[in-house]
């Protein structure tokens, strides 16, 4: 994670480190709301959030993809498995918000 991305995460969600997991990927607009009426059951979007965090995390999962094979490893399973890179590149956004939810509640450093 960069400066801007770090910036942007203590600007504008100063209660990362005391969420959940879920609470925290909703609020940043990364979390997929389904489009279920009666029998139909359609495709889950991501939607709502603070868009200037969900765009930096966006940027820092392109950067943690090229970067760490953990990061890397875990898009293309749910590139593949969707079909969808986008899918891909959200999910790692979502899984990089978790990672740095965990390390500001535990105060440990990324391993």
């Amino acid at each position: 994670v960069g400066k801007i991305t770090a910036l942007t995460l203590v600007a504008h969600m100063p209660e990362l480190g005391s969420l959940t997991p879920k609470k925290a990927g909703a609020l940043a607009g990364l979390a997929p709301f389904n489009d279920d009426s009666g029998h139909r059951r359609g495709r889950r979007h991501i939607k709502g959030g603070r868009r200037r965090v969900r765009k930096a995390l966006y940027m820092a999962a392109l950067g943690a993809i090229r970067a760490n094979t953990r990061f890397k490893s875990f898009f293309q399973a749910v590139a593949e498995r969707s079909g969808s890179k986008k899918v891909g590149i959200i999910a790692v956004a979502r899984k990089l918000l978790t990672v740095l939810n965990a390390m500001q509640r535990d105060r440990k450093a990324f391993e």
